[in-house]
C-alpha cells in the first residue's frame, strides 16, 4: 500500500440550459452519492481566473475546517 495521491479524469459532464449537471451513475455509485446528499463546491484560481472546481461531501467539511482553522485560531487566541 502506498501513500501516493493521484488525480484522474473521472467523467465529462455537460451543463444544461438551466445550469445543471449530471454526475454519471457509475461514478455516483462508486462514491456512494445518493439523492439528498449535499456536496460542497470549492474553486481554485490561476491568474485571476477559476481553473478548477472540486466537489466534496458537505459532512466532511466540519473536520477539514477544524483541522485547518484550529491551529490558526489557537495561535491567534
Amino acid at each position: 500500500m502506498t501513500d501516493e495521491s493521484t488525480c484522474r479524469l473521472e467523467a465529462l459532464v455537460t451543463v444544461d440550459e438551466r445550469g445543471q449537471m449530471v454526475l454519471p451513475k457509475d461514478l455516483r455509485e462508486r462514491l456512494g452519492i445518493g439523492p439528498g446528499d449535499k456536496l460542497a463546491v470549492s474553486s481554485c484560481e490561476c491568474g485571476g481566473e477559476v481553473c478548477c472546481l472540486v466537489l466534496m461531501r458537505a459532512n466532511r467539511l466540519n473536520g477539514m475546517v477544524r483541522g485547518v482553522l484550529g491551529p490558526v485560531m489557537r495561535e491567534v487566541l
